[in-house]
């Protein structure tokens, strides 16, 4: 059975990322760099085009008060600038974004010390399925986290290492890209 994607059934797949430190926002494509719409959120002048949930853990912080950009070190904002950041991501395929997903969600982001993990991944896989669902077949993807393998299954390999895009040390995540919208979901670790 398949559900509807609603505004409510999105609310609550987001709440995969409720133990997270993680934004998740979606907005409408308007440049031919996908980069450049990736800025419009990550400096926050945009905002989901159904007007459903977006997930902000700083919005409120005094640090986003001083920079809109916190905490993400910067956003591109020309072409050569965009150029950069696309060096530091890899295009992965569908068949796996459902498994890293997944990982976004786990304090840690690894699921071998996550307790009840193999218990619990039927029922945390569903959210993903739900979050996937709004973005049709031809959608890219790509996730500044390197992996093994052609289609990798991020729960049952470390993540090796990340292309920070944030103030801290590491942060991991995943873009999606169609031609109508850009969702940009990012886990961040400040230790």
């Amino acid at each position: 059975m398949t559900t509807a994607l609603t505004a409510e059934v999105w609310a609550d797949a987001l709440e995969l990322y409720r133990f997270s430190y993680a934004s998740v926002a979606v907005v409408r494509r308007e440049h031919e760099e996908w980069w450049l719409d990736a800025a419009s959120i990550m400096s926050r002048r945009a905002s989901d085009p159904r007007g459903w949930l977006s997930l902000d853990p700083d919005e409120d912080e005094p640090e986003r008060r001083d920079d809109p950009l916190f905490p993400f070190a910067q956003a591109p904002r020309t072409l050569a600038e965009a150029a950069r950041f696309r060096a530091g991501v890899r295009e992965l395929p569908r068949s796996s974004v459902s498994s890293l997903l997944v990982l976004l969600g786990i304090p840690g982001l690894d699921a071998t010390r996550a307790p009840d993990f193999e218990r619990d991944r039927p029922g945390m896989e569903r959210r993903p399925r739900l979050l996937l669902s709004r973005f049709a077949d031809g959608t890219r993807f790509y996730s500044n986290i390197g992996w093994e393998g052609d289609r990798p299954d991020f729960c049952a390999q470390p993540v090796r290492m990340t292309h920070p895009l944030s103030r801290y040390g590491w942060d991991a995540g995943l873009i999606a890209v169609n031609d109508c919208e850009l969702a940009l979901l990012r886990h961040f670790d400040p230790t």
